[in-house]
């Protein structure tokens, strides 16, 4: 959705100075908004007995960010090396961590078993007789099949690579315990940007008949069920936002009838990122060029090295005129510079008419933004900065040099000769 009038109050009165010290591109991010929303979906599951969020590292991968989850009493929700290490540079450690797998390496899963630890979240049975050690508390990744999601980011579950089918889950959890598991969870994920919040409802409903369903056949019971992120922002500002509050009403009281029936309420656990981050970062980037020939192109100096999500998924994202909302509009694309027709922010999209050296405001960047940024044509990916909730900003990432381009190229010379 459009930047909140509080992040927008803050941000615009200051936009010329903050571009004026660090220079264009940048994404800026909100404390204040990071952390209203955070108390917020704390509040929205009151109802449960325990409820943790891990923050999906994958999301907005930053320390500074990670240190405000933390100071929220977050976990982290980590599936590779490098994010353990976030995590775990800020001083996450043991359950604080939910390491889910994906196609696994031996080597991910002895750094996740690790330096402290972690809650270990497996996408396969075949992963079980992989691990180097067992740990006490386990949990799997369940994929139930058949239930369509009608979200192209996550489609059909039956066409998914993630999880565990059913047909198999009461042999994983077997499996587990045949190796010393004493502790377990259950997971799915089964929606992306889902902005219907009874999809998450009957997710919460799913997995605690399926709890139901394994605790029946081997006599387990269940510490946490974690019905994964995917919850939704309304990108569009015609859109409906999700209604975390009725959700969390609503999952309470499932979990409330599984406590009547089996005399206990495991704790609820959610991996949201992009709902945590996304609507309160922008990314800042100025005019350089316009260009008038079949169509007008609006030419900015970010691309999608930047921004890939309009590129690769089509995916809107608002975009503003700091200063020239009340002022004429005409349908422009804006676009980037990299030698492919994709690189565009927007397609055919009335704009206030912008003029070189004008700011363009793209919203909603805090999440997949600079996390999904590459380096094809050789562009670099620009800094990240924090509005703090003083009013302070503070840049928590530089950006790309050509020395960070090249740095891989640096390599003591090794030819072998098979």
């Amino acid at each position: 959705m459009p930047m909140t009038d509080s992040f927008a109050g803050r941000l615009l009165p200051i936009i010329d100075r903050v571009a004026e010290h660090y220079g264009t591109p940048f994404h800026i991010y909100d404390e204040a908004g990071i952390r209203r929303t955070g108390t917020e979906v704390v509040s929205a599951f009151s109802g449960v007995e325990k409820f943790r969020e891990y923050f999906a590292v994958k999301a907005l991968p930053n320390p500074r960010i990670l240190e405000i989850m933390r100071s929220m009493e977050f976990g982290f929700d980590c599936s590779s090396i490098p994010e353990l290490m976030l995590a775990r540079g800020i001083g996450a450690s043991g359950e604080d961590i939910m390491f889910t797998s994906n196609n696994t390496s031996v080597d991910e899963f002895e750094a996740a078993l690790s330096d402290g630890g972690c809650i270990l979240n497996l996408d396969d049975i075949s992963h079980v007789s992989k691990l180097p050690d067992m740990p006490e508390l386990i949990c799997f990744r369940y994929n139930p099949g058949s239930r369509r999601t009608g979200n192209a980011i996550i489609g059909n579950p039956v066409e998914a690579k993630y999880g565990v089918a059913h047909h198999q889950i009461l042999d994983a959890y077997r499996a587990v315990i045949d190796r010393g598991a004493k502790r377990f969870g259950l997971h799915a994920m089964l929606a992306s940007n889902e902005l219907n919040y009874s999809y998450m409802v009957t997710t919460a409903g799913m997995l605690l008949d399926l709890a139901r369903e394994i605790t029946g056949a081997l006599g387990i019971r269940f510490e946490f069920i974690n019905i994964g992120g995917g919850f939704g922002i309304p990108y569009r500002p015609d859109e409906t936002p999700l209604d975390v509050a009725s959700m969390g009403r609503e999952i309470a009281d499932v979990f409330a009838r599984f406590a009547d029936e089996c005399g206990y309420m495991p704790a609820l656990y959610i991996e949201s990122g992009r709902y945590m981050t996304g609507p309160h970062g922008v990314l800042v980037t100025r005019v350089i060029n316009i260009k008038r020939t079949y169509r007008t192109y609006v030419g900015v100096d970010a691309c999608m090295s930047a921004l890939m999500r309009p590129a690769i998924y089509g995916a809107y994202h608002h975009i503003t005129v700091p200063g020239k909302e009340a002022g004429p509009r005409e349908m422009v694309d804006v676009v980037g510079s990299l030698c492919e027709n994709n690189d565009k922010f927007a397609v055919n999209r009335m704009l206030p008419v912008a003029d070189e050296g004008d700011f363009l405001i793209i919203h909603d960047t805090g999440a997949h933004g600079i996390a999904m940024g590459f380096n094809y044509n050789g562009r670099l990916r620009p800094m990240e900065l924090l509005l703090r909730q003083d009013g302070r900003v503070e840049k928590i990432r530089r950006a790309e040099t050509y020395d960070d381009y090249f740095a891989t190229l640096k390599f003591e010379q090794d030819v072998f000769m098979p």
